[in-house]
């Protein structure tokens, strides 16, 4: 009797599922959601990750909310850049057949800000400048047209694309000068190893139509500069391993070096440096410089800030010194404020996190952890 009333179960059971299984389920729509608008205190992260060097992301996060809004693939060693109108990110990247070898494609992609998809591409040469995010990898011109992506091989020129039609335009000699600093519609400077710049003027379908040669303005024997400079709306500024501002004005053809002139004062020269890698930002409204700053010796200009300074690139007096010991986020590498009337400075740390700051008080606001493993910072003003 018991295998009889444990067969019929057995079978209620199978008719039943029988009768599930025949009932598909309803295919899933996978849908994009746009981005709202976009906040002056949106941070464009990029997570260089050298724990997995080839798959390299860009993270979107709103310095307000705290919230991770999306991420963009950028592949290996990427040079990331937001076009001037600020609804595009331009991304020069390295992909490999086989993950970390084989047959090897450069290319510069374009991704859309409301959605955060590749709209678009442009293959280079295989030899686009594979270095540590910084502005000077990949600029677009002031008007969007033209983007410039450095190339090194160990030979230094550069590329001139036309993004609207997605085409290679030129390739420019730089005669060992490295780096893109763009600077109006059509020119385009380059750090020479001989202390000065090189600035490019090209015509109208990106062909080289002039070429400057600026005067000495550092000694890389002495006191040699980042090459990480921050831009101005009149051109750049570029900090010296030893605390000097020098300021170009990239206006004209020819460059206008400014005096230079020191952050540090006697008695810490020598003692207090700069360090880091994306290592100063400016608010172009208040007229204030944010550099990450450290106490060493020679060779250290990597070393974080153990100390972020604020500067006033008028009076050139120091406003502030904020010290990020007590705050326990590890020395920063990084900084970028945002260019509103109430802003923020977000700091890239050592400790794989992003500190956000009151920009002018310097209170700390919130600090997001794990937003990658060697964050640096690229703003959406």
């Amino acid at each position: 009797m018991r295998t009889l009333q444990f067969g019929a179960v057995l079978l209620g059971l199978l008719v039943t599922g029988s009768a599930m299984a025949a009932q598909p389920l309803a295919a899933e729509q996978f849908t994009v959601e746009s981005l709202p608008r976009a906040s002056p205190h949106w941070v464009y992260i990029v997570d260089e990750a050298f724990a997995n060097e080839i798959d390299a992301r860009v993270r979107l996060f709103d310095g307000d909310s705290y919230r991770h809004l999306g991420q963009i693939d950028a592949g290996f060693n990427p040079g990331v850049i937001l076009s001037p109108d600020r609804t595009t990110t331009a991304v020069a990247t390295t992909y490999f057949a086989r993950g970390g070898h084989g047959t090897r494609t450069d290319v510069v992609e374009f991704v859309d800000n409301t959605s955060l998809t590749t709209i678009g591409e442009i293959v280079l040469p295989p030899k686009h400048a594979q270095l540590s995010p910084a502005f000077s990898i990949l600029s677009y011109s002031s008007d969007g047209r033209f983007v410039y992506v450095s190339y090194i091989t160990p030979a230094a020129s550069f590329g001139v694309l036309d993004p609207g039609n997605k085409t290679v335009l030129s390739e420019i000699d730089t005669a060992g000068c490295v780096l893109v600093l763009a600077s109006g519609r059509n020119r385009v400077s380059s750090l020479c190893d001989s202390g000065r710049l090189l600035t490019v003027t090209l015509d109208e379908q990106g062909h080289e139509a002039a070429r400057a040669l600026s005067d000495v303005f550092f000694d890389p024997d002495s006191d040699p500069i980042f090459a990480q400079a921050v831009p101005t709306s009149s051109g750049y500024v570029f900090l010296s391993f030893l605390g000097q501002v020098h300021e170009v004005d990239l206006t004209g053809p020819q460059p206008l070096i400014h005096a230079p002139w020191s952050m540090v004062g006697a008695a810490e020269k020598g003692h207090w440096r700069p360090g880091g890698q994306q290592l100063a930002a400016i608010h172009g409204a208040l007229g204030r410089l944010y550099v990450c700053m450290h106490s060493g010796g020679e060779g250290s200009h990597k070393e974080g800030g153990s100390e972020i300074w604020v500067m006033d690139l008028k009076t050139h007096h120091r406003l502030a010194r904020w010290p990020m010991k007590s705050l326990n986020i590890g020395p920063v590498s990084a900084v970028q404020v945002s260019q509103d009337a109430a802003p923020l400075l977000f700091a890239g740390t050592d400790h794989q996190a992003v500190a956000v700051f009151d920009a002018l008080t310097g209170q700390l606001r919130h600090v997001e952890k794990n937003l990658g493993q060697s964050p640096w910072l690229i703003l959406n003003p």
